[in-house]
């Protein structure tokens, strides 16, 4: 590897700790203390699509769906759907960040397909994008439910947010349980 093909990547990998350190903020807005991290969110969404059993579906594109779907975050932080940013907005300034990301790593082939993932993750057209937003969510309301336990705090606007999006059987299952769980608690 060549020093000018290192340094790309060791300034890319910084770009990746920014996750590391960055909370996310609907858990800072819900007053958690000691809230996970954006990388914390997406490696156990990684985690979740090496648990999925269904031969229809790409694995091993979700589980790297599921590590970089908040990569440009890094870059543009943890834009919430109450924070008054439109849609539109967020999606341009998350696509000019992996732009960046993408520039950093000097167009790689593993930089566009980098961006490729990303890409089909915000048009959430196949399967496996499919699966990976409803990993994302699932994997929200299951911090949620963990956060009510250790925090001791009633945070209902997570599942309402979430309530009849999932699509993928086995994802499906899980927030039953999810449910079932949290019912219990009370």
């Amino acid at each position: 590897m060549s020093q000018s093909k290192a340094s790309s990547v060791i300034d890319f990998l910084s770009i990746v700790e920014r996750l590391k350190r960055t909370k996310r903020t609907g858990w800072i807005n819900s007053g958690i203390s000691g809230p996970e991290s954006i990388s914390d969110h997406m490696y156990r969404m990684g985690i979740m699509a090496m648990l999925i059993e269904d031969e229809s579906i790409d694995r091993t594109r979700c589980i790297k769906m599921a590590i970089v779907h908040d990569l440009a975050e890094a870059l543009v932080g943890d834009i919430t759907p109450f924070d008054g940013v439109s849609k539109t907005e967020k999606y341009a300034r998350e696509k000019q960040g992996m732009r960046d990301i993408v520039d950093t790593l000097g167009n790689s082939t593993v930089a566009q397909e980098i961006e490729a993932l990303w890409i089909e993750y915000e048009e959430d057209q196949t399967n496996e994008s499919h699966l990976v937003h409803d990993l994302d969510k699932c994997e929200m309301i299951q911090q949620a439910m963990e956060y009510e336990i250790s925090d001791k705090k009633q945070l209902d606007s997570f599942f309402n947010t979430t309530k009849g999006i999932f699509r993928h059987p086995q994802v499906q299952s899980w927030v039953d349980e999810i449910y079932r769980r949290r019912q219990a608690r009370d």
